[in-house]
């Protein structure tokens, strides 16, 4: 914001900190919400609100010199990306089985982060240098727009995962019917551990 919209530091600071503050209070109410309506919903939206609104949000972003404008507008990016941030990484662990999760999880996580979080300021940057500003905001948009196909096509609803069989479901606590083998694998697994 600093550098695109003029506001200045402190002002920019306290925008911030209260959009970051109020969107770490929602956190909790997205994922109670997605284990009411289940976890593809809130990809969805994440997408599809990403899809059609990123644009206009940083465009405006970038030109306003309103404090409160600037907050309304990044709020309203964060209330789009908590339909992401809130469910993340309970739909990763929901994909892998106990035994390989922690490595599906972590390099999945580490392949993302890398392309995307490690060129996203260098790209950033370099564009704004530019005065390219916009192939930016086109960079992201299209970013989520990859994310949201995974969602449309790859990702079930409200179906046993994983992570249910082995725990049990989120609001009932009981574990799924195959929950008994799992179980067993997963003492197995333990053991395993223990030999080593």
């Amino acid at each position: 914001m600093n550098d695109t919209s003029g506001i200045d530091k402190t002002q920019t600071s306290v925008i911030n900190f209260w959009a970051l503050f109020i969107f770490m209070l929602l956190q909790p109410v997205y994922g109670i919400i997605s284990d009411k309506v289940g976890r593809k919903p809130l990809l969805l939206w994440f997408g599809i609100t990403g899809v059609l609104f990123t644009w206009p949000l940083l465009s405006l972003l970038a030109k306003t010199q309103n404090p409160v404008l600037a907050f309304v507008l990044m709020m309203g990016g964060l209330l789009i990306v908590g339909g992401y941030t809130s469910i993340n990484a309970l739909v990763k662990s929901e994909l892998f089985p106990a035994s390989i999760r922690a490595l599906g999880v972590g390099l999945g996580y580490a392949i993302a982060n890398s392309l995307f979080s490690g060129t996203v300021p260098l790209i950033g940057a370099a564009l704004q240098k530019a005065d390219r500003i916009d192939l930016f905001f086109t960079y992201v948009t299209v970013a989520i727009g990859i994310s949201l196909l995974v969602y449309i096509f790859a990702l079930k609803n409200k179906t046993t995962s994983h992570l249910d069989k082995e725990q049990g479901h989120a609001w009932t606590g009981k574990p799924a019917e195959s929950a008994g083998q799992d179980a067993k694998d997963s003492d197995d697994d333990k053991n395993d551990l223990v030999d080593a």
